[in-house]
C-alpha cells in the first residue's frame, strides 16, 4: 500500500511517501504553502501522482504525551486532506522528529539553505518509517 507522509507546518510542509510493499519511505518534497486550501490541493496532486491510498500525518505531541494546540491545527488539517481527497489520514506522533532529522543531515554534512529546504521532508520520512513499523 502506498502511504504519502505528510510533516504539516504554517510555511512548510514535507511530503514524503513509501514504495507498494511498504518497505521503503523516501522525501517527495518540502511545499512551500501557508494558504491551508492551496497546500492540500497540491497534496492531493502528489498523492493521486503516487497513488497513495493512505496519508500519515504527523501529530505533534508535547514531551509529556499531552497534546497542545498545534496538535489541533494538524487535527484539523488532516479531517480537511481526508475530506478533499477521499483518502483515509491517520496520525503518527511527530516528537523530536525535526531533531532527528536535523541530526541526520548533521551527519551528512548537508548545511545552511539545502538544508532549510529538505529538512521537513526528511521528518516526513521519518514519520512513516515509524507508522510502518506499525503495520
Amino acid at each position: 500500500m502506498v502511504i504519502v507522509s505528510v510533516d504539516y507546518g504554517d510555511v512548510r510542509t514535507g511530503i514524503a511517501a513509501c514504495d507498494k510493499l511498504g518497505m521503503l519511505a523516501s522525501p517527495v518534497c518540502v511545499i512551500a504553502e501557508k494558504d491551508r486550501e492551496k497546500l492540500i490541493s497540491k497534496i492531493c496532486e502528489i498523492a493521486a501522482e503516487k497513488k497513495a491510498e493512505r496519508f500519515c500525518v504527523g501529530m505533534p505531541r508535547n514531551m509529556d504525551g499531552t497534546y497542545g494546540f498545534r496538535a489541533d491545527a494538524c487535527k484539523e488539517f488532516g479531517e480537511a486532506l481526508e475530506e478533499k481527497s477521499g483518502i483515509p489520514v491517520v496520525f503518527r506522533d511527530e516528537r523530536l522528529t525535526t531533531v532527528s532529522a536535523h541530526g541526520i543531515l548533521s551527519a551528512n554534512d548537508v548545511r545552511g539553505k539545502k538544508r532549510k529546504d529538505i529538512v521537513d521532508a526528511v521528518s516526513a520520512v521519518l514519520i512513516l518509517e515509524e507508522y510502518l513499523k506499525t503495520l
